[in-house]
């Protein structure tokens, strides 16, 4: 069935920008083996030392000069850089170019014979220091597609950073520079915030030193910021309206005593700029991503197997003057509640589906926990894991419910889900070619396969070592990051179809090979 999703109004754009983390974590909690999630200790899997700071002045204003003092030196600025290689551009005039190569679009007949070296893309942010040996919180859109991560610290001093894992469903992202001693901020409890209670947005957006400004919350469980997101992201966020502008991506949202409830991610603006509204990562669901990260390399997300959405739009739909529309939500027409998710449809092989859970019923609580709206049903699921156990509370046209749900993976299982890595699977190495190769062989551009690995996929597709990779998925690639990074991103997809074209140098033939990356 078709999901139908409220849009946020034309006259708002979502910017993305910057603030801190912090982390959560799991535990068993009854002899009922019902698993609890408990926001305040994923810390423990960063060896942290928690703290609590005087949050009030002895007149009993807040008091916010110890929190930001403990914060500013935790808190980095991260510099990204997407390089592109050199390439080569040749005329038909005077050219050595290939028919081929014409065919496939790969000459440029305005210009001479000359070489260009495109710009590096630089892109900043900001992170947070969540552990005393190095490991950094930010967001995925800072670090996205990045050659070289370098962060900076707020006495200046410089590291190479070296990437643990991203999670784009949440624009979470790991890293991890080398050393030890360093400053960092102890994970709180965003589920303990309150809607009013102060808080703080630190970032360092250029890389000057961390700034700090001062707000309140202004809601929680925030969802359907910004439309054109992807419908898998998962949304949850702490509204705030500290001052948060870009640059500040992957900067902490910190309480008064000085502890890590959130990740600042998105603002409401027009301009780009801050305009009164702010958006955060809560804790719950960040820690969870970056322990998961750190021990298995892939978030482990399990998943209640069910198309959702508010209830009021639910109905709203039901009553819709299309036909399509009312008929495929009849259904929400006898919803006797006002807040909750409304459960539209289910996935193959759903365990709530399994459990008794109806499409038509409305989900108000995990473990006792309620649930007002879609995403907030999201927050609570995606701080378990697959294999675990959650009661799920639901009203059936106007009578409560209570299942056992036990939760699976994208998959449809409950085993762990292991690091992609699609160059393990292809089994192969690559090689930049130099100028007077591609001279040689009267191309612009391409990548020589320098080793097959002989258990892996391309020496079962049949190429061989010495080819030239020109395209992948009709994507032209001139360096052997480029054919990396495409063949990663393929593996993490859902279609992971590699089509290759290429030539070997000794007849120059193109010849074409396709692999599939699923095991």
């Amino acid at each position: 069935m078709k999901r139908t999703w409220k849009k946020i109004s034309s006259y708002v754009a979502v910017a993305l920008i910057s603030t801190g983390v912090t982390f959560a974590t799991y535990r068993i909690m009854d002899s009922n083996r019902i698993s609890g999630a408990d926001s305040y200790n994923y810390g423990n899997d960063f060896d942290q030392k928690n703290v609590h700071l005087a949050a009030l002045t002895g007149q009993g204003y807040p008091d916010f000069t110890k929190a930001a003092e403990s914060s500013v030196h935790a808190v980095v600025h991260i510099k990204s850089v997407v390089k592109t290689q050199q390439s080569q551009t040749q005329s038909r005039r005077g050219g050595s170019i290939d028919p081929f190569e014409y065919f496939f679009g790969f000459g440029d007949s305005d210009r001479g014979n000359q070489y260009s070296t495109p710009q590096p893309q630089v892109g900043f942010g900001s992170g947070v220091i969540i552990s005393e040996d190095g490991f950094i919180i930010t967001n995925n859109h800072v670090i996205n597609q990045a050659n070289e991560i370098e962060v900076t610290l707020n006495d200046n001093r410089k590291f190479k950073a070296k990437l643990i894992g991203a999670d784009p469903s949440t624009d979470i992202a790991l890293l991890k520079i080398d050393g030890k001693g360093f400053s960092y901020i102890p994970f709180g409890n965003s589920d303990n915030l309150k809607v009013g209670e102060w808080v703080l947005a630190v970032g360092n957006p250029f890389n000057l030193t961390s700034t700090v400004t001062a707000g309140i919350v202004s809601a929680k469980g925030r969802g359907n910021i910004g439309g054109g997101r992807d419908a898998s992201s998962i949304q949850s966020f702490i509204q705030t309206d500290a001052a948060i502008n870009p640059g500040n991506s992957g900067g902490a949202l910190v309480n008064t005593d000085g502890q890590l409830v959130g990740i600042n991610t998105a603002i409401y603006s027009q301009t780009g700029n801050f305009a009164g509204y702010g958006f955060a990562v809560p804790i719950s669901i960040a820690g969870k991503v970056a322990s998961d990260l750190k021990q298995y390399g892939a978030v482990q997300r399990a998943v209640l197997g069910v198309q959702i959405m508010d209830v009021s739009n639910a109905v709203e739909l039901a009553n819709s003057e299309d036909e399509k529309q009312a008929k495929d939500y009849a259904k929400a027409k006898n919803v006797k509640v006002n807040e909750g998710a409304y459960v539209g449809g289910f996935a193959d092989r759903s365990s709530a589906k399994e459990a008794g859970i109806e499409e038509g019923d409305v989900i108000v609580a995990v473990n006792n926990v309620t649930v007002r709206s879609s995403s907030e049903l999201q927050d609570q699921i995606s701080r378990f894991r697959p294999g675990e156990k959650v009661k799920i509370t639901f009203n059936r046209y106007g009578q409560e419910k209570t299942v056992i749900v036990e939760l699976k993976n994208s998959d449809g299982n409950t085993g762990v889900v292991k690091k992609v890595d699609g160059i393990e699977s292809v089994g192969a190495a690559f090689k930049d070619l130099t100028n007077e190769k591609l001279k040689e062989l009267g191309i612009s551009r391409g990548v020589e396969v320098s080793g097959v690995d002989n258990s892996g996929k391309f020496q079962k597709a049949g190429v061989s070592k010495g080819f030239i990779i020109m395209k992948i998925n009709n994507e032209p690639v001139s360096s052997a990051s480029e054919v990396e990074s495409i063949i990663q991103d393929v593996a993490k997809s859902q279609d992971k179809g590699l089509f290759i074209a290429g030539i070997y140098p000794a007849n120059k033939r193109m010849r074409y090979y396709a692999i599939d990356l699923n095991e």
